[in-house]
């Protein structure tokens, strides 16, 4: 049985001389399955969740592949008699030796142990055939003078495309035995036990928090919204930080390092740049006001706080990436690409709407906007940590007298809802309340306005240096509330000690 040739060749240019190199293939082995499974069809089921009809080098046996994928898809046998009529006018087979092909295909077969093994093969030489193709690709692109088309644009999109040619025919997933999960689980909670904070997740080091949530858990999109001047950074900035502050990393008994406690942190930060970034991180660890750093003034007592805080901040794990405009492909490769050199326990993203979307783009920003949403999440699925990604709130919050913010006040997308593991809202009414103080109403008395000034002033004063965080979605546990201590000089968040601001869950 003569194999058919391949078709597809590549030049290579030697020492001056041209010659050709055909892209790898290996017939005998695609004959050899399509032989098993026409033999047996329970052999196809070993190559089903891998193996596709364009992974074969030939196209013939790519159709053929497929046909009996189609003829057990409805319960039907497929050998080569039910494929011989799907095949009589087809004139690629016919060049081939038509349906005989098909019985000296299953006559063939010696056995069909090596079924997957077979089907391994044909998948490796499809992928080393895609490498070529990208390649070739990518000297195209770049030797291509195109002023719509940047240089780290191109670099993205060859990444992409070859993260996304690794991710494809990959027979990992499935079924997992109960019990397997069972021991996950249990693992999780012996190293709650572990941790100091005793969360099954990464702790926010905010103890009323870590008690609603259970800290931040691997896989789960977790969204921290607000409107402007909220303290939306400041927060998520204070979580990633204490998680790095605290990361402390322990062998398993396979050789792996993994997060005992804390995490390596990964900060996309799309709307401030990495030195502004360090300006707050420093002013919070230091004592000393931001504003007073960017502005110099700094007394010698101050700038040796400054200096110690900065020496202790350089040994932390948090890695900062203030590329404006990402697009979610290019967030992707840089987490994964994090992972590999540094290890990564804790992706933040500030914030969801800075992102772009797939290069194509979409003149829908809803559509945009699930698609980020779902590409954060499938991120945080496939490296298995949490993803904090912070996001704006529509103005709709502004018209109401009560400013808390609702689930339907999320901009642009029900889908951040709907992806979201958790949802969560920085709210402080001191903001709010600071910028209406009362003023005197035309022929009001001295003492009704006295009385409401008053009244202002103590709600005010209630509500000084708090802010609210209002768990309103959390797939695992309850929702509810919990009260924090801003320092606004400092953009620092603490927990509160005061009594009468108890956490609350609302079951």
């Amino acid at each position: 049985m003569e194999p058919a040739a391949a078709t597809n060749v590549t030049p290579l240019r030697e020492g001056g001389d041209t010659q050709y190199r055909t892209p790898p293939a290996n017939l005998e082995a695609e004959q050899a399955l399509l032989g098993a499974i026409l033999v047996n069809n329970a052999a196809y089921h070993r190559v089903s969740e891998f193996l596709k009809p364009a992974h074969f080098a030939e196209g013939v046996h790519g159709r053929i592949f497929g046909a009996i994928a189609k003829l057990m898809e409805r319960g039907q046998l497929a050998n080569p008699v039910t494929l011989k009529n799907l095949f009589d006018q087809d004139g690629a087979l016919q060049e081939i030796g038509g349906a005989q092909y098909l019985a000296r295909l299953a006559a063939s077969v010696v056995t069909i142990i090596n079924t997957e093994d077979y089907g391994r093969t044909i998948y490796d030489l499809h992928l080393r055939r895609q490498l070529i193709t990208i390649g070739e690709d990518v000297v195209n692109e770049a030797f291509r003078h195109d002023l719509d088309r940047q240089a780290p644009q191109q670099i993205e999109t060859a990444e992409k495309r070859l993260f996304d040619l690794a991710e494809t025919g990959q027979a990992e997933g499935g079924f997992r035995p109960f019990a397997a999960a069972l021991g996950e689980a249990i693992a999780q909670a012996e190293a709650a036990f572990k941790r100091s904070g005793r969360t099954t997740g990464v702790a926010t080091g905010f103890t009323d928090l870590d008690k609603l949530l259970g800290g931040l858990h691997p896989s789960d999109l977790i969204v921290l919204a607000g409107r402007p001047s909220m303290g939306k950074t400041a927060l998520a900035t204070n979580i990633g930080f204490h998680a790095a502050r605290n990361y402390r990393p322990a062998k398993t008994p396979e050789g792996r390092t993994v997060a005992e406690d804390g995490a390596v942190v990964g900060f996309f930060s799309l709307e401030m740049s990495a030195e502004q970034l360090a300006t707050r991180i420093l002013a919070e660890e230091s004592g000393v006001p931001s504003n007073n750093i960017r502005k110099g003034e700094v007394g010698s007592e101050d700038f040796q706080r400054f200096v110690e805080a900065s020496q202790r901040l350089a040994e932390v794990p948090f890695f900062v990436d203030d590329t404006p405009a990402l697009s979610i492909a290019g967030l992707r490769t840089r987490a994964r690409r994090l992972l590999r050199q540094q290890g990564l326990g804790l992706i933040i993203v500030d914030y969801l709407q800075l992102i772009r979307g797939d290069e194509s783009g979409s003149e829908n920003r809803v559509q945009e906007i699930s698609e980020i949403t779902r590409g954060l999440k499938a991120l945080a699925k496939e490296l298995n940590v949490p993803v904090l990604a912070l996001s704006q709130l529509s103005r709709a919050v502004e018209q109401r007298e009560d400013k808390r913010p609702m689930l339907s006040d999320l901009r642009e997308s029900g889908s951040i809802e709907q992806d979201a593991d958790v949802v969560m809202f920085v709210f402080r009414e001191e903001y709010y309340l600071s910028r209406g103080e009362p003023m005197r109403r035309p022929e009001e008395s001295d003492e009704r306005f006295n009385m409401r000034y008053d009244d202002w002033k103590q709600r005010l004063e209630q509500v000084h240096a708090t802010a609210e965080v209002l768990v309103s979605k959390q797939r695992h546990g309850p929702i509810g509330k919990v009260t924090l201590r801003f320092d606004g000089e400092t953009t620092k968040f603490s927990s509160f000690a005061d009594q009468a601001h108890t956490p609350y869950a609302i079951p």
